[in-house]
């Protein structure tokens, strides 16, 4: 129908993460969907669990890449210092960690290249200026990355609040049904 199909329309998605639909009316809401009340809000609590298993996901990402980009930012002020240093003729000193809480002190000479770790056991040695480029290149992914992270997490609270909404709007209206109906029923009843 015309009804059903101008409100499916309203539903959003952002990145895989359905829209909530704002229940203006819950009797036509109720009949568009062709639920009665019972299931209308197992559908919508089964709804809300979903989005909280997908905040939690993205969540995890977000303290993931919070916690990636000052490595990354480390690591690129090191190369910076490496380059700095080149042609000085001065040594770097510097403390690396051999194993989780162990240190050790080495004397760095001057270099072109440096090693970095790819991931998965991966290591590759590059110039220190392909180095640079590679890790600001994560850096500005990292960082867009999280910016949309932060969008889709802002978006997910707000489906939940619909849905919460929603959901108290039905049980509302289901309860004010109910009293409606008792109160008719008394009335006939004294007739």
């Amino acid at each position: 129908t015309m009804a059903s199909s101008s409100s499916s329309s309203n539903l959003t998605e952002r990145r895989g993460i359905p829209g909530a639909q704002f229940v203006e009316d819950v009797q036509t809401y109720l009949t568009q969907l062709g639920l009665d009340v019972n299931s209308a809000l197992a559908f919508l609590q089964e709804r809300l669990q979903q989005y909280k298993v997908v905040e939690m996901k993205l969540l995890a990402q977000q303290r993931e890449l919070q916690a990636k980009i000052p490595d990354i930012e480390k690591c690129l002020d090191v190369v910076a210092t490496l380059q700095a240093k080149k042609g000085t003729g001065e040594e770097l000193i510097a403390d690396f960690e051999v194993s989780e809480g162990i240190y050790s002190r080495a004397s760095i000479e001057e270099t072109d290249s440096v090693c970095l770790w790819l991931g998965a056991n991966v290591m590759l040695e590059y110039s220190l200026e392909e180095a640079t480029a590679l890790l600001q290149k994560n850096l500005d992914n990292a960082r867009a990355s999280l910016e949309v992270l932060v969008a889709d997490l802002l978006f997910l609270r707000d489906q939940t609040t619909i849905t919460q909404v929603t959901i108290a709007r039905v049980y509302n209206w289901d309860v004010h049904n109910r009293r409606t109906q008792q109160v008719a029923a008394t009335a006939i009843a004294q007739e």
